[in-house]
């Protein structure tokens, strides 16, 4: 029995010893997309590349890459643990690697803050052309100065909440540059404005300058957010943006350009696109109100186009099991369905 003991701590030791982790890098990358944006938000954006275990030792391998959006508020390094956060996607994808579920790949995650606290992945003159920057200009990017896998069987796209958003936008507006996709509690797919609460308008309204934004609630700046992606406006400085309403009063053809960005009221015109896709997954925890219900009719949209995907509603609310769910669904899903060497 002492014996027996003996040899599984050695073996134990042996395995912490020979466990590795991957190496994470933060780069600048140009982008001629987000140039010249009316906000004068910085051209030169933060990415965070994770490599993983073998990249370094094996000079010759080449590996897929999975492109990882974050949410509103949030940027690349908090995610990747360069500060304190409630998640830590290095050591997630570590952790995943450990337990075997997952292949090694690349994974990268561009800062998408902004003036806004959030691009929305989106493109518009006063935020500049997100949705090129990281469908062309960082894949070409990563493609170049990586050893990647450089082809769309080889690219996967992922994100939390405005990152999930971002995810669904971009898969299926761009079929020719990933293969596959995953939706973490994507935000901001359903909503039409028909009332506005007066108080909320007006606090919204009093932001008038940039100063004024850091100091702005989280639902003050989402409006600005969205009003800035999807309903820019260059003669307004100094946020060129054009708000749903006026005096706490719905402005139409604003409030329809709001519509006209989400989710669940455009995605029948990408059909075929999103059958091009060689697999889709998605999930929301049921804690997650809204957000939850309105994963729930995308997945009843696919179905209802007979398009395959992988649909899930768990325990949990918008934060508190993500990177569980990262470590144990999103990251194994790619290590299915993308080419590796």
């Amino acid at each position: 029995m002492k014996n027996t003991l003996l040899l599984f701590l050695l073996l134990f030791t042996i395995s912490v010893a020979g466990a590795q982790n991957g190496a994470k890098e933060r780069i600048k990358v140009y982008s001629q997309a987000i140039e010249g944006n009316l906000v004068n938000d910085p051209a030169e954006r933060d990415v965070t590349v994770y490599l993983p275990p073998s990249y370094q030792a094996d000079s010759g391998k080449r590996y897929p890459v999975l492109y990882m959006l974050h949410g509103f508020t949030d940027n690349d390094s908090r995610w990747f643990g360069w500060e304190e956060h409630w998640i830590n996607l290095h050591e997630v994808i570590d952790s995943a690697l450990s337990e075997g579920q997952t292949k090694e790949m690349i994974v990268v995650m561009p800062n998408a803050y902004n003036r806004f606290k959030g691009s929305m992945y989106s493109s518009s003159a006063t935020i500049g052309d997100w949705e090129t920057f990281v469908s062309k200009e960082l894949v070409d990017h990563i493609d170049t100065h990586y050893r990647t896998i450089p082809e769309p069987a080889s690219r996967g796209l992922a994100g939390h909440s405005m990152g999930g958003y971002g995810t669904i936008r971009l898969g299926m507006k761009y079929p020719e540059v990933w293969s596959a996709i995953y939706l973490l509690s994507p935000c901001c797919m359903d909503g039409v404005l028909t009332d506005v609460n007066p108080l909320f308008a007006k606090s919204v309204e009093d932001v008038t300058s940039v100063d004024q934004l850091d100091a702005a609630n989280f639902f003050v700046i989402a409006t600005l957010a969205s009003a800035a992606a999807w309903a820019p406006n260059p003669k307004k400085p100094p946020f060129y943006l054009d708000l749903p309403f006026k005096d706490g009063e719905v402005l139409p053809e604003i409030a329809a350009k709001f519509s006209a960005n989400r989710t669940l009221y455009i995605i029948d015109q990408y059909i075929h696109n999103l059958k091009k896709l060689r697999a889709i997954g998605m999930d929301a925890g049921l804690q997650d109100y809204g957000i939850s219900e309105a994963t729930k009719r995308l997945h009843e949209l696919l179905e209802s186009y007979n398009i395959p995907h992988q649909y899930e509603s768990y325990e949990g609310d918008h934060l508190n099991r993500i990177a569980e769910r990262i470590r144990t669904k999103t990251l194994p899903f790619f290590s299915k369905h993308l080419l590796f060497e």
